[in-house]
């Protein structure tokens, strides 16, 4: 568990939070539902009906950022969870932590934008609860939120589904998140505009089951980023994925930037975009419906499925080589989320 002490890294999405999750919660936990490790639970709840279930928690510093705040954050995160497992979310109970002293107007601002988020979405947030800890031990706010979805039953998003040949697609731009909140941190003298991609993309992903219903493999590329998406559904796979560079959808601010700071767009967090793995013979037609949709204007295929090196990720770069693409091991941008 590399050391006897739990680290930042092990939250960050990356090798240290996938050994976390094997090594610790997954041994003690172990169910056939949970040994999936999808982002929402499929549930049998009766005899041809079922549900998608999941949990997250959100602890983003700062809480308000360009393009959104915890509250937008924490509603999207789940319905995206919901969305990109194949089902339809509907219901979302949520819990506050919160610091003695924490403004009462941020509270205020973050359940509007909460309740807006969940209007946006077509969601309900019917329960929750409510803790509050005394000042110095809790950073403000902490929310956990838990959601309910209604599964398709014409589509089978799984990791089995994929063969070689199957494309990729990548829904939008990369970066866009993570860079948000670090401008919001301060923490560098660089005068830059970016804002935050938060959103609900259920939306988005209807309208490509919608085109294309025998869509393999959907996902949200957050902590981690497209890397850590990649790395782990290929992980122990007989195929793997290889990537083309400059099919990349970034912004030139993006690259700038990374370029600057030391960052790979790949291991950034998105909080609005969706990989997709769809059949070779469907490219054409997903993409088109994507477009389509506002948040998905600049959806683009990144790359395919092969068997020339299974279980890894590989990247053909601009200048004619290739090279592996690592799970990070923890995060460049902790509390990203």
């Amino acid at each position: 568990m590399h050391g006897k002490h739990v680290r930042l890294a092990h939250g960050g999405g990356g090798r240290l939070t996938g050994d976390l999750v094997r090594e610790v919660f997954l041994k003690a936990f172990h169910n056939p539902t949970l040994n999936l490790l999808a982002d929402a639970a499929p549930i049998q709840i009766a005899r041809g009906q079922a549900i998608a279930f999941t949990t997250d928690s959100f602890v983003v510093s700062p809480p308000f950022f360009a393009g959104g705040d915890i509250g937008r954050l924490a509603i999207a995160g789940t319905v995206n969870d919901l969305a990109v497992s194949g089902s339809i979310p509907r219901y979302i109970a949520c819990s506050f932590i919160l610091e003695e002293g924490f403004p009462m107007e941020h509270l205020e601002r973050i359940v509007q934008s909460m309740a807006a988020t969940a209007n946006e979405a077509g969601v309900e947030i019917v329960t929750g609860d409510t803790k509050t800890v005394e000042k110095g031990r809790g950073d403000g706010i902490f929310i956990t939120t838990s959601g309910i979805g209604l599964t398709r039953s014409d589509v089978q998003i799984s990791t089995e589904s994929i063969v070689a040949g199957d494309a990729l697609i990548l829904t939008g731009t990369l970066g866009d998140h993570a860079l948000a909140v670090l401008k919001a941190r301060n923490q560098f003298s660089l005068d830059f505009e970016i804002e935050s991609d938060v959103a609900p993309v259920n939306g988005l992903v209807a309208t490509l089951l919608d085109a294309v219903p025998e869509t393999r493999f959907l996902r949200d590329p957050t902590r981690g980023g497209v890397a850590a998406v990649l790395g782990e559904t290929s992980r122990d796979k007989a195929w793997g994925f290889i990537l083309d560079e400059q099919a990349l959808p970034i912004t030139s601010q993006v690259r700038s930037l990374c370029e600057i700071l030391g960052y790979d767009p790949l291991t950034l967090a998105n909080e609005g975009k969706v990989v997709a793995v769809v059949p070779a013979d469907a490219v054409e037609k997903s993409l088109k419906a994507l477009q389509s949709h506002p948040l998905g204007r600049h959806a683009a295929k990144i790359g395919y499925v092969d068997t020339v090196r299974p279980g890894i990720v590989l990247l053909k770069t601009l200048i004619g080589g290739t090279r592996v693409v690592q799970v990070p091991l923890g995060e460049d941008l902790p509390r990203i989320c």
